[in-house]
């Protein structure tokens, strides 16, 4: 069973057999799919799954914390089923993949106590661009 789903039965959450594909669908390391990405690969599992119970689902996702929702430069927004397990994101600027990085060090300690202008930081986001090689291959 994935991680998502076993978070999700430990909270109670009612897996009906349309939860239960999306939660599926978003199973996996690296898994950033857009809502239209999730719903293609639901309906290969349950046909019968309509766009609008794909997006109320995401949506409860996110609702619950289970599912980050990753914007980037005015693409479609994606769902990241890694809520729960520090991480950052390496966006290649031409396509769009999303690949979750690991950073070794606190990212809060890269901004120094005068920049922060007496804000007390509660989170920090760092977002690496560049360009996969998928892209960078003619």
């Amino acid at each position: 069973m994935s991680d998502l789903l076993e978070r999700l039965r430990g909270r109670g959450w009612r897996l009906t057999a349309q939860r239960r594909v999306v939660a599926e669908v978003l199973d996996g390391d690296h898994v950033h799919y857009t809502a239209d990405e999730v719903h293609a690969r639901a309906t290969d599992r349950l046909p019968e799954i309509s766009r609008a119970t794909v997006y109320n689902t995401l949506g409860e996702l996110v609702s619950l914390g289970e599912v980050l929702e990753v914007s980037t430069d005015g693409r479609a927004k994606r769902y990241d089923p890694n809520a729960h397990h520090d991480h950052q994101h390496l966006i290649c600027s031409r396509c769009g993949t999303i690949r979750d990085v690991h950073i070794q060090s606190d990212p809060l300690s890269a901004l120094p106590e005068p920049e922060r202008y007496g804000f007390q930081v509660s989170e920090v986001t760092v977002t690496y661009r560049g360009i996969c090689p998928s892209c960078a291959t003619p």
